[in-house]
């Protein structure tokens, strides 16, 4: 029997930890889809402040908390706590940091989409998923991240690749949806992404560019081996990734309901 293909999804937002909302839903439904004869799937998401820890029985992991993550010469701690989805008892797993995740009374959403330190927030969330799937000794052949939360994961996924070669081969997908960062995003985010390694200062494909939702799509992209349209897009986006050459499917060709969910456990397990 062939072994199982490990997909780990990078998510934005969970159902049943966050407030209901269609990327929410749809996230659940497809972990809950593809784990079983033939994946094996664990999930990451932000512990933001509205999540329940004790109704939803969330637990720190000692040995993957600890280290800290520097951003700006500023040092934040990480603390990673798990749960288990149910009914599948997949394993979740919360990047938390009181910093960047819990509840402001200025939040205009369940993720303080407005918030002026998004940039910082994504890089400390995709540094956070880098450092503790080191730490799992848990390879996945497939690593998706979702929503523009997570833009900035395929990046550090790359740099981790280059120093552990137990990930070159694992693909790489970007999911971008409808949402969107409701505040302006700090200019600043070039630098802070060059001074980190994980782009050249001054590249010619991201310099110059309004700092933006879709500045974090196409870093995405340009960093990716696969793009999952969930929602329509800017069509340049599509056009970009087509451009790489790399497996595109398109939110029109998703469809809706079980369909979607077909074709997306398909698209996975073809890659």
């Amino acid at each position: 029997m062939p072994a199982k293909k490990r997909l780990l999804f990078v998510n934005q937002e969970l159902a049943p930890y966050m407030p209901s909302s269609p990327m929410a839903s749809l996230a659940k439904e497809t972990v809950l889809a593809i784990h079983g004869k033939s994946a094996e799937v664990r999930t990451f998401m932000p512990n933001f402040g509205a999540i329940n820890e004790r109704r939803n029985q969330l637990h720190e992991v000692i040995r993957l908390s600890g280290a800290n993550i520097p951003i700006n010469d500023n040092d934040h701690p990480l603390i990673l706590k798990v749960a288990s989805l149910p009914p599948a008892r997949i394993q979740v797993y919360f990047i938390d940091n009181d910093d960047f995740f819990q509840k402001e009374d200025s939040d205009i959403d369940a993720i303080g989409s407005n918030r002026a330190d998004n940039d910082e927030r994504a890089i400390f969330y995709a540094r956070g998923t880098a450092e503790t799937v080191r730490k799992l000794k848990w390879e996945p052949n497939i690593i998706q991240s979702s929503g523009w939360m997570t833009a900035l994961t395929p990046l550090y996924m790359r740099k981790l690749a280059k120093e552990c070669p137990e990930f070159t081969d694992t693909r790489l997908v970007y999911a971008p949806d409808a949402s969107t960062i409701q505040a302006p995003l700090d200019p600043e985010i070039l630098r802070k992404l060059a001074e980190d390694g994980v782009i050249e200062a001054d590249d010619p494909r991201f310099a110059g560019r309004e700092a933006d939702t879709d500045l974090l799509h196409r870093l995405a992209i340009e960093h990716s081996d696969a793009l999952v349209c969930l929602a329509p897009i800017n069509p340049e986006l599509i056009e970009l990734a087509r451009e790489r050459q790399i497996p595109v499917i398109t939110a029109e060709e998703l469809g809706e309901g079980k369909e979607r969910i077909e074709k997306l456990k398909e698209f996975y397990l073809s890659l």
